[in-house]
């Protein structure tokens, strides 16, 4: 019986959670969220409480049982919590035999516009991708000394029903941003569960994948793409160091970059559903119309 556990049962592995579900997988993870726990059991999962400070009888009782990991808290400035609470456990393990992570593309840093791809050296010039980067190698480490296949998913921008520029020109909440030869890159959630699932028979050994559609763009043509599905007016265009912005989005455009999934097309055979945002606003538009 497969049984993944996910150390972060958000949008994304919930998205592959629910695709493994019906092929018949076990499926249990954690969220640092109590009102969330009824919402993930009603959809089939066994869900733990986890804010990464301690290590919970249950889910690692849920661990001996699991026979794949999928990482998807983000690390903070003490590390990877579940590495820090579990990696010990996980080890140690014998029937997990397969770990995945959810990086991000921003452990590359700034290519001044020009394209990255996994043999480029990662620079990290953020915090949030310096930490990333040394979860991965710490995962890798522990992969290695454990015989363990780990593949880890560069991730960038991620959008999909509910997290879009379609649901935020909706809510009134978009912004058109604006930087002059700024590329941005993106996935739909639906993508990232399709490429996770083409790399779960991977042997032992670490497996590194960018996981991105085929076009990466300037921001603001897709906010202006959105609005013109939906036939309302686009959003004025603002400057990123707006003040009205969050740090955390203003730090999205401190690097440029263009992130190649040559890769993730070759060596796993992924046939993306939205190759670009075209495909992808489109489909969200209609299903929220």
């Amino acid at each position: 019986m497969s049984h993944l556990f996910c150390f972060g049962l958000g949008y994304c592995a919930a998205e592959l959670s629910r695709r493994l579900l019906k092929q018949g997988w076990t499926i249990s993870g954690t969220t640092s969220h109590a009102d969330k726990m009824s919402a993930l059991e009603a959809q089939g999962f066994a869900p733990f409480l986890f804010d990464g400070t301690a290590a919970p009888a249950g889910i690692a009782d849920a661990l001996k049982s699991a026979t794949h990991i999928l990482l998807s808290i983000p690390p903070d400035d003490e590390g990877d919590p579940a590495l820090r609470q579990f990696g010990e456990a996980i080890a140690a393990s014998s029937s997990i035999r397969w770990i995945g992570y959810f990086s991000t593309v921003g452990v590359y840093g700034d290519a001044n516009g020009d394209w990255v791809d996994e043999t480029t050296e990662p620079n990290p010039g953020t915090i949030r991708g310096q930490r990333r980067l040394k979860a991965e190698l710490g995962w890798e480490d522990l992969a290695k000394k454990s015989d363990k296949s780990l593949i880890i998913y560069r991730l960038p921008g991620i959008y999909g029903p509910g997290r879009s520029a379609i649901d935020q020109l909706r809510a009134g909440t978009a912004r058109r941003i604006f930087k002059p030869g700024q590329f941005t890159n993106r996935i739909h959630v639906a993508d990232i569960a399709t490429a996770v699932e083409a790399s779960m028979h991977l042997a032992a050994g670490t497996h590194i994948f960018n996981i991105t559609d085929d076009l990466p763009a300037p921001p603001q043509d897709v906010i202006e793409y959105g609005a013109e599905l939906l036939g309302v007016a686009c959003p004025p265009a603002t400057d990123p160091s707006d003040e009205a912005l969050s740090p955390a989005t203003r730090s999205f455009y401190i690097e440029n970059k263009k992130v190649s999934n040559a890769r993730m097309k070759s060596e796993l055979g992924v046939q993306l559903a939205y190759p670009t945002y075209f495909e992808g606003l489109r489909a969200i538009a209609a299903l929220t119309s």
